[in-house]
């Protein structure tokens, strides 16, 4: 009687075990470690609504997305979008906080990053450097980077912060002060392929043989 009610018990909390295994979404694998047995719907992980409601700065920040669909919609239709203003307020906090850096005003637009910043440095090309990688390693890539220790380039800069890429003139204006800023430091080359904006050898010529043709328009 003794050994028919422990083998009851052994195979009652086994199926506990194993109902508890399976409503936890783990399953154990060769080594005993739990690993999600739900990943075939990758769109659980993240959840738009409820992330703007509960967003706690402590959490980790995750997702998996199909390269097919996202929740049905197929993804070559969605359009990835930053917020441009975001990202220029997060490249002045980081900069502001590098040594030597007193102030620092911060433009991004689609696809170049335009810093200005205040500085009492005796050197004056490594902190150039500092602050332009600060900018490099908040926004994607394919951005490149421009900074000057000229504080009259803030007012420069200041002045795009009511416009947009579609405003009439924006590209030659923005050239134009691009050049201005890039007699101040720049850091150093970023590779063996870049120079010190992130430039790729061919973007750069490409750059200056627009400039060069608005300026002939």
């Amino acid at each position: 009687m003794i050994l028919t009610v422990g083998l009851s018990s052994m195979i009652a909390l086994t199926g506990c075990s194993a109902n508890g295994d399976q409503s936890s979404g783990l399953k154990n694998d060769d080594r005993g470690a739990g690993t999600p047995q739900n990943v075939n719907n990758p769109s659980q992980y993240y959840d738009e609504d409820n992330r703007n409601q509960d967003n706690h700065s402590e959490d980790f920040g995750f997702t998996r997305t199909n390269k097919a669909t996202v929740d049905g919609k197929n993804i070559a239709n969605k359009t990835a979008s930053i917020d441009r203003e975001q990202l220029a307020d997060m490249i002045s906090t980081l900069s502001v906080q590098l040594p030597n850096v007193n102030d620092v005003a911060t433009l991004v637009t689609d696809e170049e990053v335009l810093v200005v910043y205040d500085t009492d440095t005796k050197n004056r090309t490594e902190t150039a450097d500092q602050v332009k990688r600060t900018a490099m390693g908040v926004v994607p890539r394919y951005y490149h980077v421009y900074v000057s220790d000229d504080k009259t380039h803030a007012q420069d800069i200041e002045n795009f912060a009511t416009l947009d890429s579609d405003s009439r003139g924006m590209d030659y204006t923005i050239e134009q002060t691009i050049k201005n800023m890039l007699k101040s430091p720049q850091g150093y080359k970023m590779s063996e392929v870049e120079n010190e904006n992130g430039e790729m050898v061919n973007d750069k010529k490409d750059s200056h043989d627009n400039i060069h043709q608005k300026t002939m328009d």
